[in-house]
């Protein structure tokens, strides 16, 4: 079977007929329940080569599956296994009311938070540990379809810290600079949760509106400077209900393992996982376009030096931009950037493509000079 195609399908308007000798080979079903289209069951086609993920089958159907056929049952579990597609924030919020903070505890994303938690983070349960995998090798198919519509350079990534205030300057360049990037045509992506990661969908959400309406949204944020306090995620869900759009794309990528931390619905596209160490790999990876680093701690310095690694290699066939957004915090209250350069200069890294800088202009022209 090596070298085959398969083609996903995920609904029952999209299901295949069969070729001209009654077959239907190489598909992945993912959450079908035939029962709802007898018809299509009584026509008896055959089928080989298939997978049937989460899907409900009966049982005439089941006597025309051959040995060539794999069948994944659902595991019972608060989440999807099986998944054909990234969450949006009302999928993964689902339940959970702006208007009634205190719904948050019951939502969606919560209670698969409480279940990750209640199981363990290293869980021995193989339904769970199973279920897990299987959830994770579906977000990391579905993100890959989801970026075959972006070019490799397309897409920029931000790193911070959590911590950012919505009220601290920075939190507003950050998100300015994202809003500069996506109006160029870059896909903005940051690990999805609070801090300079809110900032970085923040800004792609504004693309294409004036400084004066992203400062109205900054002071709709401000009551809530950080995720501790009540009201960050429903003053999100209220700005993007006070400025709606459909037209600009951000990428956010968290995880459960720091559930504590909730994702932004700021992100219009949202590929969560459980494994963190799957998730950081990614979110590296997928950045070809460039990375801007503003000040963070134990997570940023480690993502900088898998990075500069990567650069170093060209372990993704080029070595693209890492942008130093902080002078004083790079250069000398954490003097990464001096390192870099002292290690670049003694050939201990080769390729790196460096820029430290405070000015918002200055970080978006390394990032758009580069043509990979």
């Amino acid at each position: 079977m090596t070298g085959i195609s398969y083609k996903e399908i995920n609904s029952i308007d999209s299901l295949p007929g069969p070729d001209g000798k009654g077959r239907i080979s190489h598909y992945v079903f993912q959450y079908i329940d035939f029962n709802e289209v007898p018809q299509y069951v009584a026509a008896g086609h055959k089928w080989s080569d298939c997978f049937f993920f989460g899907c409900t089958i009966p049982r005439e159907m089941q006597e025309l599956l051959d040995s060539t056929n794999l069948q994944f049952p659902r595991l019972g579990l608060p989440y999807s296994t099986f998944r054909g597609s990234l969450y949006t924030a009302e999928e993964l919020y689902e339940g959970f009311d702006p208007d009634k903070p205190e719904t948050f505890a019951t939502c969606r994303d919560t209670q698969i938070y409480d279940h990750y938690t209640r199981k363990g983070k290293q869980c021995n349960e193989i339904r769970e540990t199973l279920g897990r995998s299987l959830h994770d090798r579906a977000i990391e198919d579905s993100l890959a379809d989801y970026l075959s519509r972006f070019s490799a350079t397309q897409v920029v990534a931000i790193m911070g810290g959590h911590a950012l205030r919505r009220t601290d300057p920075e939190y507003r360049k950050i998100a300015l600079i994202s809003k500069d990037l996506t109006e160029k045509g870059k896909l903005m992506a940051s690990g999805g949760g609070p801090g300079a990661m809110e900032a970085t969908h923040l800004g792609a959400w504004m693309a294409g509106r004036p400084e004066a309406e992203m400062d109205e949204a900054l002071r709709m944020l401000e009551p809530s400077p950080t995720f501790r306090d009540s009201g960050w995620l429903s003053s999100a869900f209220k700005v993007r209900e006070r400025f709606p759009q459909k037209r600009f794309r951000s990428l956010g990528i968290p995880t459960w393992f720091y559930g504590h931390e909730p994702s932004t619905p700021l992100a219009t596209d949202i590929a969560k996982y459980f494994q963190n160490s799957m998730r950081e790999d990614i979110l590296l990876t997928i950045a070809k376009g460039g990375i801007i680093y503003s000040p963070g701690s134990a997570g940023t310095l480690q993502e900088i030096f898998q990075d500069a690694a990567q650069n170093h290699y060209k372990t993704v066939g080029l070595s693209s931009p890492m942008v130093f957004l902080g002078r004083k915090f790079w250069g000398e209250e954490i003097p990464v950037y001096s390192m870099l350069e002292t290690l670049m200069a003694g050939g201990r890294y080769q390729n790196l493509l460096l820029t430290l800088t405070d000015e918002r202009e200055e970080a978006v022209n390394a990032i758009l000079a580069f043509k990979g």
